[in-house]
């Protein structure tokens, strides 16, 4: 018998896993607006609730997304926008644009695309699901040192 350490698995891939209010609607949010393409849903025979549904996002990242199902403990978030201690970061060719795009089509803007001290143009808004996505692109290329002492500064102004 091995060591632990030799007993582990090598973590390959990680893919979040939504759980909203109405998965047919969040399917159909995500495809227009993140203009993701769904690659297959279960639908419970029971209730039609989406089961399990995975929708790309570009080519490097798999979304997982149920209804809720609170009699299984799988819960959606709080409909208050902005109360979620969980976030997605999705990194695109214009910030502003999705920005906008998914705001005209019912998010909620936290906050609006700004430059950031870490060489990034972002914002953050939350899906009419109550999920809260950042969405940036690059303007710079920042060291994590560089990074740091511009973090380090921010509080001295």
């Amino acid at each position: 018998m091995g060591t632990p350490s030799e007993l582990c698995m090598a973590v390959h891939e990680c893919f979040p896993s939504l759980r909203v209010t109405d998965g047919s609607a969040a399917i159909a949010w995500y495809v227009a607006v993140f203009d993701a393409t769904e690659r297959f849903r279960l639908v419970d025979p029971a209730d039609g609730r989406v089961g399990h549904a995975e929708v790309a996002l570009g080519e490097g990242m798999v979304l997982m997304l149920s209804d809720a199902y609170p009699e299984m403990g799988l819960h959606a978030p709080p409909a208050e926008a902005g109360r979620s201690g969980f976030a997605l970061h999705l990194h695109v060719d214009d910030a502003d644009a999705l920005i906008a795009k998914a705001v005209e089509a019912g998010a909620t803007l936290l906050r609006a695309p700004s430059d950031q001290f870490y060489g990034e143009r972002s914002g953050t808004i939350v899906d009419p699901y109550g999920h809260m996505w950042t969405i940036g692109h690059d303007i710079e290329d920042v060291t994590p040192e560089e990074m740091q002492r511009r973090w380090d500064t921010m509080g001295e102004g």
